[in-house]
């Protein structure tokens, strides 16, 4: 039985079950980038961060989320080079900021070749959020 409620909840922004079942199916044929930038994020291993991966958000799944400072990193093949799928990557990013969601994008080669940059630009975001977070609590 397909159910077509959408679930409300706050961490998954009106995700239907439908996207969630999509969700799954990304997780279990993730791409030799995702697995890499995915060992490197779990278990709270970047700047005690809780990160997500293939995680539903609205109509989307974003690739890795974390929900304490509503961040999204998007890995793109070169499916992403395509003007119409960059047209589509630009009105989903412009969605989740509407959620006030910061999103960064790296190819899949940036990951690949050069994880440490990657990593650093990850870092550098969530301390900016962090930053921005802690002075607007004052």
């Amino acid at each position: 039985m397909k159910r077509n409620k959408k679930i409300e909840v706050p961490l998954f922004f009106g995700a239907s079950p439908d996207l969630f079942e999509k969700a799954r199916e990304l997780r279990r044929s993730e791409t030799e980038a995702e697995y890499g930038l995915w060992q490197k994020l779990r278990n709270r291993k970047l700047n005690g961060l809780k990160f997500r991966r293939q995680h539903p958000a609205n109509r989307f799944v974003a690739d890795f989320y974390c929900h304490e400072i509503k961040l999204v990193v998007e890995l793109d093949g070169s499916i992403h080079n395509d003007t119409t799928q960059q047209e589509r990557d630009e009105g989903r990013t412009e969605m989740l900021r509407q959620h006030e969601i910061t999103v960064i994008r790296f190819t899949n080669e940036d990951i690949l070749y050069d994880l440490q940059k990657s990593l650093k630009k990850i870092k550098d975001v969530a301390s900016e959020i962090k930053k921005q977070l802690s002075e607007s609590v004052q």
